[in-house]
């Protein structure tokens, strides 16, 4: 676990993850109730990590903002943000205006709900959620906006439809990948008939997201993030969840498809069908690599580096998919010793490796230490050698695979080195297009 310093952080506050999340939901813009620089800062230090995704309609430079400062300190901001929501109104066109509050208006006591209900009262559609960057980290916003759209938008529905679920557990920038990684999610769950409220994204309407109260089932494909949320729709909702794994590549996207298909009663021959069509596919694309992926002698070692989801799911996907040897997986999360047990055993529970060398460690240069453990350095003979390494990390982790002489390939938040529009790993078509990404990054100077 992660000490009591932060050295080159893999997340932002509280606020910076319900601004990634706010401000990706299509049609909604966020307004930022907070210091001066907050939006700017998260452009940059947020969005701009997220593969040069830095911008939006409401996002980077475009949010709109109180800036509050001493002034408002001293005598309140209510009247600053009642200012700015009406503003904001009358120049963007929205169907739903997001208040999300930062450190300065909670420190100082300003009533946002009761301003939030009241301008809302007046027929504006207006919500808020409380974010303050005290209260948590990138993960913790972005909770805080499923809640809101929980307890404030989404709406009831007696009828429930038997082919619609709701996905919970992609972090939107903080997962680089998440736009791709959610039309996976609806891919995969398409297969079994199923079509899928996501949320965030281009393929996501609002008006779909306001009926997500229809669905009949809540996925949550994250040991660690839409649990809260989850737990509160089915309070709410009187719908129920189910944990799945997070699918990258064909072993895994069995093992989604095979868990989401018990959860929903779903017939044994028709998700072993949809299983059998899929992998067929899967496996007809990948036969023409395979005689000069053997004949490269391709197997890596491998280092791998990330978050929660993709720490664990890459580590299977690298054995099972690629048969390669993940050594040490790192997760960066800083959690609890109970939050690491609970985490490393649902994944388990559903399917995944353990993996060879697990540690929960954010610091860079611990990191680094921690791989140079494994790989000694010169010296080794053939037998105990670890050669060649492959280092599946962020951008922070491109000076240690120099270190290691090893090949390094960005696929975990921060990414300053690529440029991720519509990409993402998750189902088969995801485990082709990462085999194409690792395998690229390797022959690259050939």
């Amino acid at each position: 676990m992660s000490g009591s310093f932060l050295e080159r952080p893999r997340f932002s506050c509280s606020l910076g993850g319900a601004l990634a999340a706010a401000g990706n939901i299509q049609n909604v813009a966020p307004i930022l109730h907070a210091g001066p620089g907050c939006a700017g800062n998260f452009a940059w230090s947020n969005n701009g990590a997220a593969a040069l995704a830095v911008t939006g309609p409401c996002l980077g430079l475009n949010v709109p903002a109180t800036n509050i400062q001493e002034k408002e300190v001293v005598f309140g901001g209510l009247d600053r943000l009642r200012e700015e929501i009406l503003n904001a109104a009358k120049i963007i066109q929205s169907e739903l205006y997001f208040v999300l509050t930062g450190c300065l208006p909670e420190v100082i006591g300003d009533d946002v709900e009761s301003l939030v209900a009241e301008i809302a009262a007046q027929g504006l559609p207006l919500v808020m959620a409380s974010a303050a960057g005290f209260k948590g980290d990138s993960f913790h916003g972005y909770e805080a906006v499923l809640k809101t759209l929980i307890a404030k938008v989404i709406k009831p529905a007696r009828v429930k439809d038997d082919k619609l679920v709701n996905v919970f557990g992609v972090p939107p920038s903080l997962n680089p990948f998440w736009r791709g990684d959610l039309n996976g999610f609806k891919e995969l769950l398409g297969l079994l008939g199923l079509s899928a409220n996501v949320f965030f994204g281009p393929s996501q309407s609002f008006k779909g997201l306001t009926q997500a109260g229809k669905a009949r089932k809540n996925i949550v494909v994250s040991s660690l993030y839409g649990l809260e949320a989850a737990e509160l729709y089915q309070e709410k909702f009187e719908v129920d969840y189910v944990l799945a794994p997070y699918p990258i590549g064909a072993a895994a996207a069995e093992r989604f498809l095979t868990v989401v298909g018990r959860a929903l009663e779903i017939p044994r021959r028709k998700v072993k069908k949809a299983i059998e069509e899929a992998g067929q596919r899967h496996y007809d694309y990948l036969e023409p690599l395979v005689d000069v992926y053997n004949d490269m002698e391709a197997q890596r070692h491998v280092l791998i580096v990330g978050d929660v989801n993709y720490a664990l799911a890459l580590t299977d996907f690298f054995s099972q998919d690629l048969g390669w040897i993940p050594e040490l997986t790192v997760i960066t999360n800083p959690l609890s010793p109970e939050e690491e047990t609970r985490v490393l055993k649902n994944h388990i529970d559903l399917g995944g490796l353990a993996p060879n060398r697990l540690i929960f460690e954010s610091r860079l240069s611990y990191i680094a230490k921690a791989a140079k453990n494994v790989w000694g350095g010169p010296g080794l003979t053939y037998w105990d050698s670890k050669q060649p390494v492959f280092v599946a990390g962020s951008s922070l982790e491109r000076a240690l695979a120099a270190e290691l002489s090893a090949t390094h390939l960005s696929l975990t938040y921060p990414i300053a080195n690529r440029a991720v529009l519509t990409r993402g790993y998750v189902g088969y078509s995801g485990g082709l297009r990462l085999t194409e990404d690792v395998v690229g990054a390797f022959i690259a100077n050939r």
